[in-house]
C-alpha cells in the first residue's frame, strides 16, 4: 500500500459528489427561481412521491429537517407530557430531544454489541404502563432488528417510529418471511434527514417522513403547516415544518444518483475489510458489522479501537492529514441536559463503545490510494 501522492484525506468531501452534476443542480435551482414557488409546491410533491416509492412506503411527507421529522412523528402519535418513549442512548441528540420537547420522558436502552442497534431485550425490560412509543435508530446505515421490536410494539400497543436519518435505502431481511423491506416502511412512521452529510443530502437542512397509513400522512401534512386546512383555519396545533422548494429541487436531482453513491460506499466498506485483514490489523481494531443479508448503506464506517488508544490514534491520523470523527463520544444518558431524568440503569455496551469508536472516511469519490493510505497509517500507528 503506497502513500505516494496522497495529500489530505477528508472525512467527507461533498464537492466530489456534486461537481459532476453541478449543471443539473444549477438548472434545478434556476427552475425554482423562475417558478416563483418557493415553499412546498411541485418539487416537494415530486420528492415525496420518489421517497415513498424508494422506501416502499405508501406515503411520503417532506419537512424542514430530520429533527422536525422526529418531533412531528411523535406529535402524530399523540405523545405528550408524562409519556415515556424508549430510545437508544448511542445515537445523535435529536432522537431524544424530540421526546423531551413534548414533555415526554426519553427512556434510554442499550444496544447490541455487534450491530450497535437497539437491543430488543433491553427494550422489553424498559417497557412500563407509561411507555407510548419506541424509536429504533438504523445506525450508520444498518437496519435494526425490526421483527423483534415490532413484536414488542404490537404486544404492548406502542407506536413504532423509525429513525432512518442515516439509512435511506437500507434494507432489513427478516428471517421469518425471507423478503427484504426498506427502512421507513417497517414501523408506523419513518423519519429521514437530508442534512448535507447524509447519503442523500440537501444544500442545507431538510427532512421527510414515510408511512403506510394515509390518515397518519394527512395528520403529518397538517402538523408541518401549523395544523392549517384550509388557510387560516387550524384543526390542530402544528408547527412550521415546511420544506422549501430549492431543497426539493436539489434532492430530486441527487436522488437519481443515490444508488450509485450507495454502491460506492458499499465497495469502500468491503475494500476496507480486505485492507485491514491484509495488514493484519484485526488484532488491534474491531471492524464494523457486515450483514450477510439485507442492505447496509454505510453512512459511517466506524472501527473500534481498544480503550486508551482511540484518542491517540485519532491524533496520529490528524497529523497525517486524515479526517476522522467520533460518533459518539458519550451516550445521551450522560448528557448534562438529561441529568434531571431518573437515573438510568447501566448501559454497558453503550458506555464501552463511546470510548472505542472512530469513524474513517468512506465517502463516494474516495480513491483507492486514499483508502490505502488510511489503513497504512493505522498500521503504522500500531506498529510503532
Amino acid at each position: 500500500m503506497a502513500s505516494v501522492g496522497v495529500g489530505q484525506v477528508p472525512l467527507l468531501d461533498i464537492r466530489r459528489q456534486e461537481k459532476p452534476i453541478q449543471e443539473e443542480l444549477q438548472a434545478a435551482v434556476r427552475g425554482v427561481l423562475e417558478s416563483g414557488q418557493y415553499v412546498l409546491g411541485r418539487e416537494i410533491e415530486k420528492l415525496e412521491e420518489t421517497l415513498a416509492e424508494y422506501s416502499r412506503a405508501a406515503c411520503g411527507v417532506a419537512c424542514a429537517s430530520g429533527s422536525e421529522s422526529l418531533l412531528m412523528a411523535l406529535m402524530a402519535c399523540d405523545v405528550g407530557p408524562g409519556d415515556e418513549v424508549i430510545v437508544p442512548s448511542f445515537t445523535f441528540f435529536a432522537t431524544a430531544s424530540a421526546v423531551s420537547r413534548l414533555g415526554a420522558v426519553p427512556v434510554f436502552a442499550d444496544i447490541l454489541p455487534d450491530t450497535w442497534n437497539l437491543d430488543p431485550e433491553d427494550v422489553a425490560r424498559k417497557i412500563t404502563p407509561r411507555t407510548k412509543a419506541v424509536i429504533p435508530v438504523h445506525l450508520f446505515g444498518l437496519a435494526a432488528d425490526m421483527d423483534s421490536l415490532n413484536a414488542l410494539a404490537a404486544e404492548h400497543g406502542l407506536a413504532m417510529i423509525e429513525d432512518a436519518a442515516q439509512s435511506i435505502g437500507a434494507e432489513y431481511f427478516p428471517p421469518k418471511t425471507g423478503k427484504s423491506s426498506r427502512v421507513g416502511s417497517l414501523g408506523h412512521i419513518g423519519c429521514f434527514s437530508f442534512y448535507p452529510t447524509k447519503n442523500l443530502g440537501a444544500c442545507g437542512d431538510g427532512g421527510a417522513l414515510t408511512t403506510n397509513d394515509e390518515k397518519l400522512a394527512e395528520k403529518l401534512r397538517l402538523l408541518r403547516n401549523h395544523g392549517m386546512q384550509p388557510r387560516y383555519y387550524h384543526q390542530i396545533v402544528g408547527l412550521n415544518g415546511r420544506l422549501d422548494a430549492f431543497q426539493g429541487a436539489v434532492l430530486n436531482v441527487k436522488f437519481r444518483y443515490l444508488d450509485t453513491w450507495t454502491a460506492a460506499r458499499q465497495a469502500n466498506a468491503l475494500r476496507y475489510r480486505e485492507l485491514f485483514r491484509a495488514a493484519e490489523l484485526e488484532e488491534f481494531v474491531r471492524l464494523p458489522f457486515y450483514p450477510k443479508t439485507g442492505r447496509h448503506v454505510w453512512n459511517q464506517y466506524s472501527i473500534c479501537v481498544p480503550e486508551g488508544r482511540r484518542d491517540g490514534l485519532r491524533q496520529f491520523l490528524t497529523e497525517k492529514n486524515i479526517g476522522t470523527e467520533i460518533y459518539y463520544p458519550r451516550g445521551l444518558h450522560e448528557q448534562e441536559c438529561f441529568a434531571k431524568l431518573p437515573e438510568a440503569e447501566p448501559l454497558p455496551v453503550t458506555d464501552s463503545l463511546t470510548k472505542q469508536v472512530l469513524a474513517l472516511p468512506i465517502f463516494p469519490g474516495m480513491t483507492e490510494t486514499e483508502q490505502d493510505y488510511v489503513v497504512e497509517m493505522i498500521r503504522e500507528f500500531f506498529r510503532l
